[in-house]
């Protein structure tokens, strides 16, 4: 892949954000869970072509998981766009996205490595975190993304084994990680994990999801007040609807995904390209009196 140049300033031409990018409705589109970017319509903007870098991360080394698609994939592009080194993690059946994502990360003439493998390990975890500290000769950004979401229409439907397997996945995997990162992380690092809109306003058919988000929220603002003293920044970003394959691979029904963000006041989902400057602002030295705060990307949904 020939490398380009993603780092220059541009004109930004004046654009109505309620036709920027696609709106419903969409086809059905069912594929397994985890599922692939690539195998959706119309495909995500995760900022491929469209992120421009302004040098705002120049030498961090940051830590990412999910970062195969979605918002983990978005953010590792603008991170790496940004001048940050990189550890990117995601699930081995994630692959052939995440190898796209590697491609444009080393596009950008950034370090980048890799290690594959499921969070709802705790070895694993552990793992990930001294890997991403020993292959980037540091470490002193964490962005927890990976995340698991099932729709149920009652709680009579959720085992416990999808209970738990939600849980360990959005908040046991961000709390081993965060446990450990802090062995590294130096004055000046920071951490952003992600929360949600369903923090805040739960869906019915999302009980098990919403909570873990809510937990993610109660968490940030905890760690947050713990470290503050060290000079470490703890922050969440919260989606709204997001145009990501977790939508179409079980996040929600299909007759959902064909309507999947007309109910945002600005009547489209959003994509994951506009969620990941959050990231880049809340990992860089501009947001350096801003921790313990949930940063909502909505689209106009309230997140308070």
């Amino acid at each position: 892949m020939a490398k380009r140049d993603r780092t220059s300033t541009r004109d930004q031409a004046v654009t109505d954000p309620t036709d920027q990018y696609p709106r419903p409705p969409f086809q059905r589109q069912p594929q397994p869970a985890p599922g692939l970017a690539l195998n959706m319509v119309p495909k995500p903007d995760h900022g491929e072509t469209s992120y421009v870098g302004h040098g705002r991360l120049k030498g961090r080394k940051a830590l990412i998981t999910g970062a195969d698609s979605g918002i983990g994939r978005a953010v590792a592009i603008a991170f790496a766009r940004e001048g940050a080194s990189l550890m990117l993690n995601y699930l081995p059946e994630e692959e052939e996205d995440a190898r796209e994502v590697l491609e444009l990360a080393k596009d950008a003439g950034v370090d980048v490595h890799a290690l594959p493998g499921d969070l709802t390990d705790e070895t694993f975890c552990t793992r990930l975190v001294d890997q991403a500290h020993e292959k980037l000769g540091g470490l002193d950004l964490v962005i927890n993304v990976a995340g698991k979401q099932t729709w149920q229409e009652s709680i009579r439907d959720i085992t416990s084994e999808q209970f738990d397997a939600t849980f360990k996945t959005n908040v046991y995997a961000m709390f081993w990680i965060c446990r450990q990162a802090l062995t590294y992380l130096p004055a000046g690092g920071a951490i952003v994990n992600t929360a949600s809109i369903q923090s805040y306003d739960p869906s019915a058919i999302l009980a098990d999801y919403a909570s873990t988000k809510a937990a993610i929220v109660a968490f940030t603002k905890a760690l947050a007040q713990q470290v503050a003293k060290d000079g470490i920044r703890v922050n969440a970003v919260a989606p709204g609807p997001i145009w990501t394959p977790l939508q179409p691979s079980g996040g929600q029904p299909q007759e959902k995904v064909e309507h999947f963000g007309a109910n945002a006041p600005m009547g489209r989902p959003g994509q994951p390209v506009e969620v990941a400057p959050a990231y880049v602002f809340l990992a860089s030295p501009e947001a350096s009196f801003v921790t313990a705060e949930v940063y909502g990307v909505t689209g106009g949904h309230s997140a308070s």
